[in-house]
């Protein structure tokens, strides 16, 4: 375990030791920007509507009483979603889309010998193929977050209209009462964290893979899959701490 926390502590040291061509390195980054910005808007968008729909319904039955205001399903709803839904089941599922992604692509060149050729020619490997994606990753999760929490309270908006089970006015009124900016930074160090760790994780799985296309898919799977662990375990520390 601890020499596999070395391994990991060092990889990252190298990929953000200072690179020759920082023209190189720029245009890596943002060709991973678009990779995870653009290419994960439709998975986030969807269920961020589907998500803070049925959220808002889900309080509203459980609030339904004489003496509950119907403000409060939207201010619970906001909540909610600012803290805990949107950052971190954005971040699971984008570990499933962005994390898999990663640890194939590094493994396949690993396997390949593409970056046993890459250090031949004397090209920082990591700093090439890594800190692009880790710098692109803490960049676009928390933009992708912060449109995760848009469209779910929309989606909540939306399910009031349809449903009638609260009015929208309602549904409004409870999302301007008690807004604690707090709620929106804890959102953004959650998404940062996020971001940083989905990257690292499934690039660290992709950089150490050895042996054949069978080990590529088990490097992918055990980086999604410690991903996710660690995206829980922030999730209560940051939790803990700033709240």
């Amino acid at each position: 375990m601890f020499y596999s926390l070395g391994k990991y502590i060092l990889l990252l040291r190298l990929s953000f030791k200072k690179p020759e061509k920082f023209s190189v390195y720029w245009s890596e980054v943002m060709r991973e920007m678009v990779s995870i910005g653009i290419g994960s808007l439709a998975i986030i968008a969807i269920i961020s509507v589907f998500i803070g729909a049925a959220t808002t319904i889900q309080v509203a039955f459980q609030l339904s009483g004489p003496l509950v205001p119907q403000s409060v399903a939207g201010t619970i709803a906001r909540d909610s979603t600012i803290l805990e839904f949107s950052p971190t089941i954005s971040a699971l599922v984008l570990a499933g889309r962005i994390g898999s992604s990663i640890a194939s692509q590094i493994g396949t060149m690993r396997v390949t010998e593409q970056i046993d050729a890459l250090e031949i020619m004397g090209v920082n490997a990591p700093g090439y193929l890594i800190a692009p994606k880790i710098i692109a990753g803490m960049t676009m999760v928390p933009i992708l977050v912060v449109l995760s929490i848009v469209l779910g309270i929309s989606g909540g908006y939306i399910a009031c209209v349809v449903s009638g089970d609260i009015s929208p006015a309602d549904y409004v009124i409870g999302l301007r009462e008690g807004f604690i900016p707090l709620t929106v930074r804890v959102a953004m160090v959650k998404a940062i964290t996020f971001g940083f760790l989905i990257t690292s994780i499934c690039a660290y799985q992709g950089f150490y893979t050895s042996g054949g296309a069978l080990e590529v898919g088990q490097s992918s799977t055990s980086g999604v899959v410690y991903s996710c662990v660690m995206i829980l375990f922030a999730d209560l520390v940051i939790t803990r701490l700033m709240l």
